[in-house]
């Protein structure tokens, strides 16, 4: 029998030694493991909510504040304890420093640049040629021109009515203009009551109210059955026709040039109503092709029969397939209105005849003529439009091999084609589908393959992506609580953050850079969304404190080679209302240097993680405009 024999000492001790070795090999791991979790958490927790609510006021003088409303900010600043530090690995040098070493903060411009709109100055506009209006287009500074101060909001600025209120209401002391209240008075844009101004849904052409107007129109096409989803009111006074079309689901861009009506798309903005400084006259407008399912007209005094059906042959451009088109005022309905217009019946009749004439060389056909309105349709394809053309000679077929083209494009007196059909009841382009499925379908551009680089797949994973992003920022900002209306993206993509906030009582300003790698705007009009192209090295064609929130989406990568990126953050500043929230996503290296400079711009910020955790390069930081006005002495 074999017989068992103890352990030599030598081979305890290294038995032993082995089973050391492994415990600290043990407890060294589950250290780092726990310390790894802690720092993780400790770098992704998001502030918590301050008594009821994720938001508190930030950097308010207490003097300014009693002429504030209610409304709070959330909390990024000193005392949230919650400050991301990146200087230990992130260096930057600024020379703008004072003799002590600090900062130099930019100043308050004076307050009779509370309304400064950069490209539509009237002073600047005075320089350039009047005939079509060229002078009202944009006109923007040069690099010796450009204002490095901070856009004042007026003493006693409020913050403004949430919605639906606000499309009523609105606080005399943020537009302190009577100018329409009294121009206007008999047409009802606009009431002075007390301290605010009541918006009772007039308009010049619509004296029984804006509501009732559209109902006219739901009477002769259907305005209920999610068809028509996107429209464009050109010359829109302040937007009533816009805002009465939400709650049917139609979201308009309304467009006014800054004219003798003062400030009307400056009111419509501070209603919560989607508008834009903009004119027709010699360049494009900012949109791309076949974007609108309804253009319209009320009294919009664009000489639509004039300069060969230059301003016709534009709106076909921007209409959909199968899109309407409906004016009301001068000259339809001449024989009932020719003397209050001040006009002969011959005069009318001849303008009519002309719209008429230009309408139908652009393949369109009438659909109704009824009382003050005359609606027609664009074709669904231009299979017919080659017969017609050969009786209507002008305008011509576009020769144009981009249609889309649209940032200071001359417009063309011609008919711009449409993608081929192989049939006559194909929608040229492709049908979208009825609101609201349509925000979360493939677009048919997309689907298509119509622009470079993007299929079903990505548009699926941009869409996820921007549902978990989403959920993210609320986590931090009060998206879901009505806190905000006015949203803009400023490099929208294929606009998905704005799909992703459809469930709440915002609209968003889709912006798609004239400098990014592909064009997206007509994919997002083809989801039911307005937006418009902007190159950010120059100013955004609205007034000061129209935005309630800014996303940027690694949009300073795109211009930080392009131009200086204080430019674009004091643009930023004049749009942004105070208490406004800035999102911006970018790699931490940007970050820094934007965080640098909204520091000397009255902002609060912080830079936190991407929603993916700490080891993603691209960070979010989330910034507050603080609230700030002029001092009452310093108007004149």
């Amino acid at each position: 029998m074999a017989k068992d024999y103890p352990a030599s000492p030598k081979a305890q001790q290294l038995q032993e030694s082995k089973k050391q070795r492994l415990t600290y090999i043990l407890v060294v791991s589950a250290l780092c493991i726990a310390f790894y979790v802690l720092g993780a958490w400790q770098n992704t927790t998001l502030p918590k909510p301050i008594g009821n609510s994720a938001i508190t006021r930030v950097g308010c003088d207490p003097t300014a504040a009693t002429a504030q409303s209610s409304g709070s900010v959330p909390s990024f600043g000193p005392g949230s304890g919650e400050v991301l530090d990146f200087d230990a690995h992130h260096r930057l040098t600024i020379n703008n420093t004072d003799g002590d070493g600090e900062l130099q903060q930019f100043p308050a411009c004076p307050l009779n640049f509370s309304e400064y709109t950069p490209c539509e100055d009237r002073r600047r506009g005075r320089r350039f040629d009047r005939n079509m209006l060229v002078y009202r287009e944009r006109h923007c500074p040069g690099k010796d021109e450009q204002v490095r101060c901070l856009i004042p909001a007026p003493p006693g600025y409020r913050t403004p009515f949430k919605w639906p209120r606000s499309r009523d209401y609105a606080y005399f002391n943020n537009i302190p203009h009577k100018e329409l209240s009294i121009e206007k008075a008999v047409q009802n844009w606009i009431q002075v009551e007390g301290d605010k101004f009541k918006f009772p849904g007039g308009g010049t052409m619509f004296p029984r109210g804006a509501d009732a107007y559209i109902d006219d129109i739901n009477k002769l096409i259907s305005l209920s059955d999610g068809k028509i989803r996107t429209a464009v009111d050109t010359g829109c006074g302040v937007a009533s026709w816009g805002a009465y079309l939400l709650k049917r689901n139609i979201i308009a861009m309304s467009f006014a040039p800054r004219d003798t009506h003062e400030a009307q798309v400056q009111f419509a903005l501070e209603r919560g109503v989607p508008a834009i400084i903009g004119v027709m006259a010699k360049q494009r407008l900012p949109y791309p092709s076949r974007a609108f399912d309804m253009a319209h007209c009320s009294r919009c005094l664009i000489p639509w029969d004039e300069h060969d059906g230059l301003y016709l042959a534009e709106v076909d451009r921007i209409l959909r397939p199968g899109g309407y088109w409906i004016l009301s005022g001068p000259p339809i309905n001449w024989k009932t209105h020719h003397r209050g217009w001040e006009r002969t019946k011959d005069d009318l009749k001849r303008e009519q005849d002309k719209i008429e004439d230009v309408a139908r060389s652009l393949c369109w056909n009438k659909v109704v003529e009824k009382g003050d309105l005359s609606i027609w349709q664009k074709p669904k394809n231009h299979l017919e439009c080659a017969n017609i053309k050969k009786t209507y000679k002008t305008p011509h077929i576009c020769k144009s091999d981009n249609p889309d083209a649209a940032w200071y494009t001359q417009m063309e007196a011609c008919v711009t084609p449409l993608p081929e059909v192989s049939n006559q009841g194909e929608v040229a382009g492709g049908a979208v589908e009825k609101w609201p499925e349509r925000a979360f379908l493939v677009p048919p551009r997309i689907k298509r393959g119509m622009i470079p680089g993007l299929d079903a797949k990505k548009f699926d994973e941009d869409k996820k992506l921007w549902e978990k992003r989403v959920a993210y920022y609320k986590r931090t900002i009060p998206i879901a609580e009505n806190r905000y209306r006015n949203v803009m993206d400023m490099n929208a993509n294929m606009g998905g953050f704005a799909a992703s906030l459809v469930k709440y009582p915002v609209w968003v300003m889709n912006v798609v850079p004239v400098n990014s790698d592909r064009d997206t705007l007509g994919a997002i009009y083809e989801r039911g969304f307005i937006g418009t192209y902007q190159d950010w090295c120059e100013a955004f064609s609205t007034y000061p404190r129209t935005y309630d929130l800014l996303h940027a989406d690694n949009l300073f990568s795109i211009y930080q080679d392009r131009c200086d990126i204080t430019g674009i953050l004091l643009e930023m500043d004049r749009i942004l209302r105070p208490e406004g929230t800035a999102i911006i996503r970018d790699t931490v290296d940007v970050l820094t240097k934007v965080q640098a400079i909204t520091k000397r711009m009255r902002w609060e910020s912080r830079i936190m993680d991407h929603e993916d955790g700490p080891f993603n390069p691209e960070k979010v930081l989330m910034a507050v405009k603080t609230y700030w006005t002029a001092e009452a002495e310093e108007e004149h």
